[in-house]
């Protein structure tokens, strides 16, 4: 039986989707945040790491949101879910299979650094790191942000998933940096039709419901 290692709110909730997706059977290991935000030292003991998600099948433990999705997808019949070797639509899947942890997280995760910067400081010190935090999201952060969801804007409306016009694990992979940077963007996402059909489309599968059931909250679903 696969168990997987889920940390509240988190990108773990695609590793769930991904087994529904499967029909393939699982357990959860359900881990609360702490205080901080960040993932409790008990993951340490699954992980060296200490991140979420991570699986564990048959004695092997495979962490990384990409390498777990590949890992299963080769092991557990879901060639459905990725398009034919050697087409146009493969190279799509393979290039946003890794683009959603490799180029759009990471500035995520920055924007959400710099926001909580100035709660971290001592408080004599939080003007200037308000600054520093106002400054880095104005001048770079949030340009490149917004190249990045013109970019998924225009890449949804070829044929409306990241892959083809056939849903894909990459449209899995992609639905945490969409649904994580559309609750950034506030009203600017209703003049983005591409990506309010994507979100609609991701979260009426049954097998994105039945994750949301098994793994429990989860910020950025709609419920």
């Amino acid at each position: 039986m696969i168990i997987v290692h889920y940390l509240e709110n988190s990108r773990a909730h695609r590793i769930l989707w991904l087994l529904e997706e499967l029909g393939v059977p699982y357990d959860i290991n359900v881990y609360r945040r702490g205080a901080d935000m960040r993932a409790p030292a008990s993951l340490k003991a699954v992980h060296p790491l200490g991140k979420s998600p991570v699986i564990e099948d048959g004695g092997k433990v495979i962490a990384e949101s990409g390498a777990i999705m590949e890992y299963l997808i080769d092991t557990y019949g879901g060639q459905e879910l990725r398009p034919p070797a050697g087409t146009d639509e493969r190279l799509r899947y393979t290039y946003f299979l890794h683009y959603a942890e490799g180029s759009a997280m990471p500035l995520l995760v920055m924007k959400l650094v710099f926001a909580k910067l100035p709660h971290q400081v001592p408080l004599l010190l939080r003007p200037i790191a308000a600054l520093i935090a106002k400054g880095a999201g104005s001048k770079f952060l949030d340009p490149q942000l917004k190249d990045h969801v013109a970019f998924w804007e225009s890449e949804l409306g070829r044929d409306g998933y990241f892959a083809g016009a056939s849903f894909t694990a990459a449209d899995i992979a992609m639905s945490f940096p969409i649904e994580a940077g559309m609750s950034r963007f506030g009203e600017q996402a209703t003049a983005l039709p591409g990506i309010r059909s994507f979100l609609a489309a991701i979260r009426a599968r049954p097998a994105y419901r039945r994750a949301l059931t098994r793994g429990g909250a989860y910020d950025y679903a709609e419920t």
